[in-house]
């Protein structure tokens, strides 16, 4: 049986780059707004006292999007994972509550 050969479409000429990485992003847009991190790890902590066992990244951004009025521009959903990663890092005692997938990009 012949296999399909897919080359020359979009995304399959790895390592394709066309401008920075979603990661690349995130520290650009964490920097310019350090309140987004301190706000979701205040979401998680209410969560928690409030009796939940388990805390979604995409429920806390759409908490935090009705919390500012003017809505949070930038707030990209690309974003969750790398803020629950943050969120992580320096709160290892969550593991239990915030769920990560492995990376499949660097």
């Amino acid at each position: 049986m012949p296999s399909t050969v897919q080359d020359g479409l979009p995304g399959l000429d790895f390592p394709y780059r066309d401008g920075p990485t979603i990661t690349e992003q995130f520290r650009a847009f964490d920097a310019q707004y350090p309140w987004i991190y301190r706000s979701l790890e205040r979401l998680v902590e209410e969560r928690l006292a409030a009796g939940a066992k388990r805390v979604g990244m995409k429920a806390l951004f759409e908490a935090l999007r009705w919390r500012q009025p003017a809505g949070v521009k930038g707030l990209n959903n690309n974003y969750t994972a790398l803020y629950a990663r943050r969120l992580l890092a320096a709160h290892p005692e969550w593991t239990s509550v915030i769920e990560v997938r492995r990376r499949r990009s660097p």
